[in-house]
């Protein structure tokens, strides 16, 4: 069972762009199955088209070849055409079975860099440096959101860190050699704290990992073991949407510093490793309401006995669930065909 499910997920794209509301269900179904049998889109039998799912604008397409998938993804554009609709359509075509954490979004405090720089001139460096990310307006509070794929975010954010971290060792030297002024001396300490907080110890007493939010609660849930640590090592972290920061500190001798390290490097390779091998899927309630979450609810207990290694992480407005590609795509069609059963029954 397992071979056919992971067969299965290799076999299957996810297609973006679907015209949502335009035509009747079956009927978008109908054009998308069409579309990606045309052999002038590279594509091939079709065994199933999920559409509508719980992503607007979102379907999912599975070939009986999975060849036909890397010939479908090679095609430069996907212009859905045809004549029920008014116009083409262009749609973003990807492998399903790529990791989902692809894009996380951040918020980054550019206050520290007022004294120093026109924040304006600075975002505008970044941009250019950081092509594969989209930003966000600069606030008024210096902070700025943004989004794309978590190394890229990382770089970024171990960029800007580094930078704050040289100008706090400069205002150190600087306040040797004249007096400064309040606001200066404020700014430099703003820095010291903000250093410390996120750039790494060279002394190895006190380091950091900044993690994916998803890739952190499936390590705390299944390798809860990656943050066993002695008595003399304290780690905290700290939540900023899509992005936790992890901090390991050394309370103990100087002797146990190397424990630190250890620790880092343990949760490090733990990260990397399923950063490469996860995928999350978002189950969206359309009703809000507490008798639909509670149905989601009893639909993911019911089926999470038979799917061990998926991660469910509920929330207010959705439901995440994190896993290999093969599990999850198994579980949220199941969990959608439960609910479903449930509404044919009232």
């Amino acid at each position: 069972m397992a071979t056919a499910q992971a067969a299965k997920s290799a076999r299957t794209v996810v297609i973006t762009g679907v015209p949502d509301g335009l035509l009747h269900n079956d009927v978008m179904t109908d054009i998308l199955m069409i579309h990606f049998q045309m052999s002038k889109n590279n594509g091939g039998d079709v065994e199933e088209v999920m559409y509508p799912t719980r992503r607007k604008g979102v379907a999912y397409v599975t070939f009986e070849d999975q060849e036909v998938v890397e010939s479908v993804l090679k095609k430069d554009e996907h212009r859905l055409e045809d004549k029920r609709l008014s116009r083409y359509y262009p749609l973003k075509v990807t492998r399903y079975c790529e990791n989902v954490f692809s894009s996380v979004t951040s918020v980054l405090d550019m206050s520290i860099f007022k004294d120093q720089f026109v924040l304006e001139d600075l975002i505008q460096e970044i941009k250019k440096k950081s092509t594969a990310l989209s930003f966000g307006p600069l606030q008024s509070n210096g902070h700025i959101s943004v989004q794309g794929s978590f190394p890229a975010i990382k770089l970024l954010r171990d960029f800007l860190l580094l930078k704050a971290k040289s100008l706090s060792e400069k205002d150190k030297r600087g306040e040797s050699k004249s007096h400064q002024r309040p606001r200066r001396r404020l700014q430099q300490q703003r820095l010291t704290t903000e250093t410390s907080n996120f750039v790494d110890g060279g002394d190895g007493e006190k380091q950091m990992v900044v993690l994916d939010t998803d890739i952190y609660h499936y390590m705390k849930y299944f390798f809860s073991r990656t943050f066993l640590v002695n008595d003399n090592v304290v780690i905290s972290d700290v939540t900023d949407g899509d992005i936790t920061t992890v901090y390991i500190k050394n309370i103990g001798n100087r002797s146990d510093a190397g424990q630190v390290l250890k620790v880092k490097e343990k949760i490090e390779n733990q990260s990397i490793k399923l950063h490469n091998t996860l995928r999350k899927e978002r189950i969206y309630f359309q009703e809000h309401t507490r008798g639909e979450k509670q149905r989601y609810k009893w639909a993911c207990e019911n089926l999470k006995p038979h799917y061990p290694h998926v991660l469910i992480i509920p929330y207010d407005t959705h439901i995440d669930v994190v896993g290999n590609p093969a599990e999850i795509f198994e579980f949220t069609k199941k969990v959608r065909n439960k609910i479903q059963s449930l509404f044919q029954t009232r």
